[in-house]
């Protein structure tokens, strides 16, 4: 990408870091409003039983207790609503079961709120809280979505037969792909369970909801990943106040992972109770909350077979999914397991037969909806796996049949993107190059020979690759409605040169930690030509810019940056017809490069800050143009970016205990252009950890109670710092040739490419000791590994 004052590429210190590490950044629950007021919720230790019934006398009368909300209290207003509709195979409407915000009638997993205490301190919210008797009568549970469409599984919601939320399937039919099997001369199985993730951010969830009487206006401080559409669905569908009457905040987030995308009960609850108390009223999740009440993702019951000829060709793929959404819709709950999911699976090969065959069902279980990949994991996970077991089934090198399969290089421009089998037309790739990067790094050939010494000396030595593809920045608008989508996918970004040559930057996307203050000011400043300090970064606060779609999905530099590019492009064309007016130039002679309008051919320029501080003070102004230099603009993508890259894991298994120490993780990854390198490397690493953190330590448990056995920092394991080696990272660019800014994304790649290639590296340290184990459930935990090695024949 050409650049116009030297900024991008530049590994720029992250300047919002500042307020950060001297602990002046400002949360939500660092929030303390005039009069300020408290909510503590009633939770359901069940996870399914009617309400008898609610008794508050005790609790109403606690001390500094303000007012007590039931279920009942809300029933008439509309539950949380879902944005994404998939509907079945046949045609029929998905079923939307209602998100009650306070539960009257049902509980459907552990955590569903059946009370909301607001008082004057949270202790005291909290001592009445506990004194609010409930009584239930406990039904029967069902927590896997396999065994939740059986005939005679407890019944989820009345009017949802079977559980069955929807069936859905893309590709090539099943008739189709099952005469390419009848062809094939090796088929690879395999049935796993892509297990539950909890996303821990390490702020949790916290609202902060006032109502202004004298404007009758709300404002509601969030900590959200994207304001304005949580202003929307609140507003609109559940509360039904004039979007005009509502403000939403999001400050300082503390990290999100998808599970802060999600609108939630508690949003709308402390709103409409604002208004209703007549103070503001803040809740902040306890964590023990946030681990039965966030939305959680992945949790997958899959079985998928591979079909290849005799020389390692893959024939075709085909995949029956059943997706937890557990007892209830999350925001995009939807649309996971299925358009990020089920359009991944041609994956970087040529295979010419897909069937993939997803049902989404309800569980008694936490609501589940986009974790970090949100998707493209759970589909990477499924082809990796299969690849390098057909591998090892085969007798095949796992990077040779790879390379069988790979697509061929294209750039998408002197050449149209590569059609899959499964909708996704993919933007620019050179698969094979980062598969040759990562070889080289390793040292491939010699540690085959390091892992057959290993192997004669007793040790297990195993190395696992993952060659994946994402699709991020989602869809142009258009495509998303036809595929279900109830909201637009476009982003706004908002260039406001003040008269000092100064710039504000407006962006509809969302920062909770990506370092958007930094990137987004490099793409200014280069374009610009003037110094990243004269440039100031808004976002979060719905009043204070146009309507615009936050952050998730890896969009904000693609969508959202190529937004504020727009209106760059505007400012300097506006720029040159005031520079040409002033330097008494024709418009179309004009350059603009480092900070000045030249007139082309000559030493004849004005400075960027004089342009400015004309387009204000217009006494020499062109007679036909309206003072100012501020421009709006909206960007709608015309394509999914796709990044893609190469990880390998080196572990050692040790044969007596089957604990798993991993030697070398290796991460050769193309986001095509890359704005500030040093945030990308970040952002690689903290998705890899995340990744590996799914492959050997994470994942929620529930009994068939419906309990999370799990539920806290004592039992949910997540990696710590010195369970990880030092990552060796590299990368490769294929620039995207659908944006300004050749862009692809990169905040998601780790947690895609790490998982599938930790889970390979122990696999094959099992086989290379003998022991022809196919799978082990993740986390792949010592006691799992051992148990597969006992259960192996060698």
């Amino acid at each position: 990408m050409s650049t116009m004052n030297g900024m991008v590429g530049k590994s720029v210190k992250r300047v919002e870091d500042k307020r950060f590490v001297t602990g002046k950044g400002k949360y939500t629950d660092d929030i303390i409003l005039p009069l300020q007021t408290y909510a503590y919720f009633v939770r359901s230790p069940y996870a399914h039983a009617r309400i008898v019934n609610v008794d508050t006398g005790a609790a109403i009368d606690m001390p500094g207790v303000l007012a007590i909300y039931t279920g009942k209290d809300v029933e008439a207003i509309n539950g949380v609503p879902c944005g994404w509709q998939v509907n079945f195979k046949n045609g029929d409407t998905m079923k939307e079961p209602k998100h009650p915000l306070l539960v009257a009638d049902k509980v459907r997993h552990v955590g569903d709120a059946v009370a909301m205490v607001v008082a004057q301190t949270r202790e005291q919210a909290k001592d009445a809280a506990q004194m609010v008797m409930v009584d239930y009568e406990e039904l029967p549970v069902v927590v896997n979505a396999a065994e939740a469409v059986k005939p005679g599984a407890p019944q989820v919601h009345a009017d949802v037969p079977n559980n069955i939320c929807y069936d859905w399937e893309l590709g090539n039919s099943k008739a189709e792909v099952d005469q390419a099997m009848l062809e094939a001369a090796h088929i690879t199985s395999l049935e796993f369970v892509n297990q539950r993730m909890i996303a821990n951010a390490i702020e949790p969830r916290s609202y902060n909801a006032f109502y202004d009487e004298a404007n009758e206006k709300y404002t509601l401080y969030t900590s959200t990943q994207d304001p304005h559409l949580i202003r929307l669905l609140m507003s609109a569908f559940v509360l039904g106040i004039p979007e005009h009457k509502v403000r939403v905040i999001g400050p300082d987030v503390g990290g999100g992972f998808g599970s802060k995308g999600d609108h939630y009960a508690e949003e709308a609850l402390l709103t409409w109770a604002s208004q209703k108390v007549g103070r503001p009223i803040k809740w902040t999740a306890e964590r023990s909350e946030s681990f039965v009440s966030d939305a959680q993702g992945r949790d997958h019951v899959t079985k998928a077979e591979m079909g290849f000829d005799k020389e390692g060709k893959i024939l075709a793929l085909r995949v029956k999914t059943y997706a937890n959404q557990g007892a209830y819709l999350g925001t995009f709950g939807p649309a996971v397991p299925t358009y990020l999911y089920g359009t991944l699976m041609q994956g970087l090969y040529t295979t010419p037969k897909i069937n993939v065959d997803v049902t989404g069902v309800f569980t008694n279980t936490t609501v589940v909806d986009a974790y970090r990949g949100a998707g493209r994991p759970e589909a990477t996970y499924l082809l990796e796996r299969l690849i390098d077991l057909a591998a090892l089934e085969m007798g095949m090198d796992p990077a040779d049949i790879r390379f069988k399969n790979f697509v061929p290089p294209f750039d998408g421009t002197n050449q149209p993107g590569y059609q899959t089998q499964v909708a996704l037309l993919y933007d620019s790739g050179n698969y094979e190059g980062v598969l040759r990067k990562g070889l080289s790094m390793l040292g491939y050939d010699d540690f085959r020979k390091k892992q057959q010494e290993a192997t004669r000396n007793g040790k297990l030595l195993g190395v696992g690759f993952s060659t994946y593809i994402e699709a991020c920045g989602l869809a142009p608008s258009a495509v998303a409605g036809a595929l279900g989508a109830r909201a637009g996918l476009y982003e706004m970004g908002q260039v406001r040169v003040q008269p000092t040559g100064k710039v504000t930057i407006y962006t509809g996307t969302h920062a909770h930690g990506q370092g958007h203050e930094t990137t987004f000011a490099q793409v200014v400043a280069d374009r610009l030509g003037i110094p990243m300090a004269d440039i100031e970064i808004v976002h979060g606060d719905s009043d204070s810019m146009a309507f615009g779609m936050g952050t998730y999905g890896s969009r904000s530099l693609a969508v959202g940056g190529s937004a504020i590019v727009k209106s760059i492009d505007k400012v300097i064309e506006k720029g040159k017809k005031i520079a040409a007016h002033k330097l008494e130039a024709n418009a179309g002679d004009m350059e603009f490069a480092n900070g000045k309008f030249t007139v082309k051919g000559t030493d004849k320029s004005i400075s960027f800050g004089d342009v400015a501080l004309t387009a204000y003070v217009p006494h020499v102004y062109p007679a036909d143009l309206e003072p100012g230099l501020d421009f709006t603009s909206f960007y709608d993508p015309t394509n999914f970016t796709y990044p893609f890259g190469c990880h390998i894991a080196v572990v050692e298994v040790d044969k007596e205990t089957g604990k798993v120490e991993l030697k070398r993780f290796i991460a050769v990854d193309d986001v095509g252009n890359i704005i500030n390198p040093m945030i990308v490397e970040g952002q690689i690493h903290g998705g890899v950890a995340q990744g590996i953190g799914q492959a050997l330590f994470e994942g929620a448990e529930f009994d068939s109670n419906g309990q999370l056995t799990n539920a806290s920092y004592m039992d949910y394991c997540m990696p710590r710092a010195d369970d990880l080696p030092m990552f060796e990272t590299t990368n490769q660019v294929t620039p995207c040739p659908h944006n300004p800014l050749g862009a692809k994304g990169a905040g998601e790649a780790g947690t895609i490419g790490a998982t599938p290639a930790v889970v390979n590296a122990v696999i094959d340290a099992l086989w290379s000791g003998g022991h022809k184990v196919k799978d082990i459930r993740m986390p792949l935990t010592s006691e799992r590994v051992w148990r597969a090695m006992q259960a192996s024949v060698n």
